[in-house]
């Protein structure tokens, strides 16, 4: 079993990667390291099959490869790719998580309230995550999320 502690200090990890990304972008940083960074520390595509379809997808829904996914996060070779952390965002607040466990099993689902950069608007989206262990920390193996229309 996972600590619940530990789902959360990864969630807020997760969060301020994604904003890092974003700082990283309008400093004229080396983003796309901060990024291949970011997936690496995240997700298991290193040691395992992961399955990843990203929030704001229409023509290629899914990301199943750490390319595709570093294109969805910054840009890269699919034409509808323009940078999901490089929006950027100022703040993204996690609420209604729900965690749960069974067996070897442990999924984390929830609001993401992202809020751009020098805008008021609030997108929300809901996410699921299942998480593998991999050397004592957590990945992502399978990463659900999409916009709630309200």
């Amino acid at each position: 079993m996972v600590e619940k502690s530990k789902i959360n200090i990864f969630l807020d990890s997760w969060r301020d990667g994604i904003i890092r990304i974003g700082e990283v972008y309008l400093q004229n940083g080396n983003y796309k390291k901060s990024a291949e960074k970011f997936i690496e520390s995240h997700y298991a595509f290193d040691t395992e099959s992961v399955l990843f379809k990203p929030t704001f997808t229409k023509e290629v829904i899914f990301r199943n490869s750490k390319d595709k996914a570093l294109s969805y996060f910054i840009g890269g070779d699919i034409d509808e790719d323009y940078g999901f952390a490089l929006k950027p965002w100022e703040k993204i607040l996690i609420d209604e998580l729900n965690i749960l466990e069974e067996n070897k099993l442990t999924i984390a689902m929830g609001i993401f309230k992202l809020k751009p950069v020098n805008k008021e608007e609030i997108i929300s989206v809901a996410f699921t995550f299942v998480f593998t262990k991999n050397n004592d920390n957590l990945k992502i193996k399978v990463h659900h999320s999409s916009p709630i229309i309200t």
